[in-house]
């Protein structure tokens, strides 16, 4: 055996000679070990993980009508502690560059959203109320203006951007490749893991299609690290539209109430939640 070769007493001064080498370096051991774990958490942005998303992107821009529907889930703390679990279905419905319609029929109260170029309407059908603004020209400006004069935000609001990417690479803090799934969405999928502007984002993208199938985040400055959860599916690119699907006759006749912000008198220091605010305004 090993053991036999070498004596406990050799081993000691074996031992004894390792400590005394090792102790010039000793004092600088931990400014070393420092060092090399800042190195190793430093971000990766892997050119491969980017190729996922940058090819959602192109796919969804270059669709001049699009629908798809987004099942939305986000963890909520409850009184006990463990968080509960809300979710909310949207129908959506666009066109290129200045129509979008959005149809939100529960859980919690129903919603309907309708921008046509010109006008945006959001439509409260439980309770037969609307409030109609005037609105940008375009998608993009138009949902901005509708987060910062009424608080109205939808989660999947950059899927429908005129460039997806681009708020993705604005803020882009590290990407990496996970690899391939199957369980997603009936098809397999590549699986995609990226942060920006303060977003961790775990994404499933089609393999063949390269369209996202779900998109889960995690809000870094968030203590609790709830999860927010979207399930997209049911898409259709380039479909024909009706010409009156962003409008609603319902809604025009509604009772009309101003289109802005539910609660304008927050307390001080409120605002939106960290990373909650619309793409073009991360």
């Amino acid at each position: 055996m090993v053991r036999d070769k070498f004596p406990f007493r050799t081993l000691l001064v074996a031992l004894g000679v390792l400590l005394a080498a090792a102790g010039a370096g000793c004092q600088h051991a931990p400014e070393r070990a420092a060092e090399e774990a800042a190195a190793s958490e430093q971000p990766v942005i892997e050119p491969r993980a980017i190729d996922f998303p940058k090819a959602a992107s192109a796919r969804l821009a270059a669709a001049r009508t699009m629908t798809f529907t987004a099942a939305v889930s986000h963890e909520h703390p409850s009184r006990y502690g463990p968080p509960l679990v809300y979710t909310a279905t949207s129908e959506v419905t666009l066109q290129r560059p200045d129509k979008l319609r959005v149809i939100t029929p529960g859980d919690g109260p129903a919603s309907e959203f309708y921008y046509d170029g010109k006008r945006m309407m959001a439509f409260a059908p439980a309770e037969n109320l609307v409030a109609v603004a005037e609105a940008p020209p375009t998608i993009d400006a138009a949902l901005e203006a509708a987060y910062h004069s009424a608080a109205i935000y939808f989660p999947f609001t950059d899927l429908v951007l005129a460039d997806p990417y681009q708020h993705i690479a604005e803020g882009l803090e590290l990407a990496f490749s996970i690899g391939p799934s199957t369980e997603v969405g009936g098809t397999r999928t590549d699986m995609v893991a990226y942060a920006t502007h303060g977003v961790f984002v775990q994404a499933w993208i089609g393999a063949e299609d390269k369209l996202p199938q779900r998109l889960r985040a995690v809000y870094r400055d968030d203590p609790a690290q709830l999860r927010h959860q979207m399930e997209v599916s049911n898409w259709q690119l380039d479909p024909a539209v009706p010409p009156d699907a962003f409008t609603s006759q319902r809604a025009e006749a509604a009772t009309r109430i101003p289109f802005a912000h539910p609660n304008p008198k927050l307390p001080s220091g409120a605002g939106p939640p960290a990373g909650g605010q619309p793409s073009k305004t991360p």
